[in-house]
């Protein structure tokens, strides 16, 4: 697969010819939060400029402004200013110490600066009325202007680049898991679920409807509208969907949303757990990823895009799952094990959803809430292109229970990465994670210092 420059081209220089493309929506800022706080709804108009937040924040008494960003592992940071201070940070930037976080290098030459992105401005809804709270995804720069390669959110537009020059505009949607825990009587975390329910159960059995309730309002509060939610499998365990966006709008959902929940849960006494396997015996949670491939030619291109996703997935699982609890999810209880598809079966890797609509989607079940959602959509991208660049055909599907299938079935099939270790090393050789990724990530993941 060959990579040109092409992939270094400006987001926001990008002329789509798909006549269709949908922009960034903010939706009206609404009328509670987290802990039943009420103010009169305000609306977030489209945000293009500096001068645009600089109106809004005036006229809408916003007094502090939270500027956000990701180190390597996706793990949201911020740093918050004041009103004053924003036309600086949208001129010069406001100075970050990049040895300070994970992933960004060490002290020499540390200096980098956060610049707003002023099209993903929101309010943060549970904040009181006097004296809002607002919050901004941020460009990184070095101290020249130039863009900081090892932010993940770059990447991924570097990737949306790609692709549209090719010819594709790629949309992604997640279905992210979790479970609510109880705390101890002095505020101390534990793994008492708060529930004993099941799938899809409802009140009384079903302790998390009033949470999830709270978590859609807020999003919806932000601008981000859920799909749906409900209970899930394990006892505590619940799920939130969110409908396709392009990759970027997907990625900074799917990283909001991660903070409002643990946030939301928080407020209500309780505390929210992402990781892959929390409980024993238990379904861990996974961060399903829906794809969907729209042809500038107006060809289905859904096969050659899942191909591309299995030839490269053992190396790229490190970013799917990059934990030592992730491996102990894969395998159980729903979570794939083997490199396989199949139409609407959860025991495979990847199965085609039913649909009434045109449109054809894939769901990747292997990624889980760790995952940084930036650097596994950039990935993700690059597979499916590449497997289109080839016209890779993916393998026949396998409509059987691979949970229960016996060695006659399973013996010709790859397998994902059964540990982390092992996960390391399919990415350490791997030509396609060592052309795609800046110097640093791979030593970042494997646990190496940089």
């Amino acid at each position: 697969m060959s990579f040109n420059n092409t992939i270094f081209s400006s987001y926001d220089n990008i002329v789509s010819d798909f006549d269709d493309k949908s922009d960034i929506q903010r939706q009206s800022i609404g009328s509670r939060g987290p802990g039943d706080m009420t103010f009169p709804n305000i609306e977030v108009k489209d945000m293009n400029s500096y001068e645009d937040v600089l109106e809004f924040v005036e006229e809408e008494n916003v007094k502090f402004i939270r500027l956000a960003f990701f180190d390597v592992f996706g793990v949201q940071k911020n740093i918050a200013i004041m009103p004053d201070e924003l036309k600086r940070a949208f001129t010069e930037g406001v100075s970050i110490d990049a040895s300070s976080v994970a992933g960004f290098g060490a002290e020499v030459h540390s200096d980098l600066f956060l610049r707003p992105d002023p099209t993903t401005m929101s309010i943060v809804p549970w904040r009181p009325i006097d004296g809002r709270v607002a919050k901004m995804f941020c460009d990184i720069e070095y101290p020249d202007g130039s863009l900081f390669q090892r932010d993940s959110r770059w990447l991924l537009k570097q990737a949306v680049n790609f692709a549209e020059e090719k010819g594709f505009r790629i949309n992604f949607g997640t279905e992210v898991e979790f479970y609510i825990f109880k705390l101890d009587e002095n505020g101390n975390q534990t793994n008492i679920p708060q529930d004993n329910a099941g799938y899809m159960d409802i009140a009384p059995e079903d302790h998390g409807e009033n949470i999830r309730r709270d978590i859609s309002l807020a999003l919806v509060d932000m601008g981000i509208r859920p799909e749906s939610s409900h209970h899930e499998m394990g006892p505590g365990q619940n799920e939130v969907d969110f409908r396709y966006a392009d990759p970027l709008l997907a990625a900074d959902n799917a990283s909001t949303f991660k903070w409002v929940v643990k946030s939301v849960a928080h407020s209500d006494g309780v505390w929210a757990d992402f990781g892959p396997k929390p409980l024993p015996n238990k379904p861990g949670n996974g961060m399903h990823i829906n794809i969907s491939v729209e042809a500038r030619d107006g060809q289905d291109y859904t096969k050659y895009f899942m191909a591309g996703i299995m030839e490269h997935i053992r190396e790229i699982s490190l970013f799917l799952n990059p934990t030592r609890e992730s491996y102990e999810r894969l395998g159980d209880m729903k979570a794939p094990k083997f490199v396989s598809w199949s139409e609407q079966n959860r025991s495979q890797l990847i199965r085609i959803p039913a649909t009434r609509s045109k449109l054809k989607r894939i769901e990747l079940r292997s990624p889980d809430p760790m995952a940084n959602p930036y650097l596994a959509f950039t990935l993700l991208i690059y597979a499916g292109i590449d497997g289109i660049d080839r016209k890779i055909e993916p393998m026949d599907p396998l409509d059987v229970n691979l949970f229960k299938a016996d060695t006659t079935v399973t013996d010709g099939l790859k397998r994902l990465p059964q540990s982390l270790d092992e996960a390391i090393a399919y990415a350490k050789g791997s030509d396609f994670v060592r052309t795609l990724l800046p110097e640093g990530y791979l030593q970042a993941y494997s646990g190496e210092e940089l």
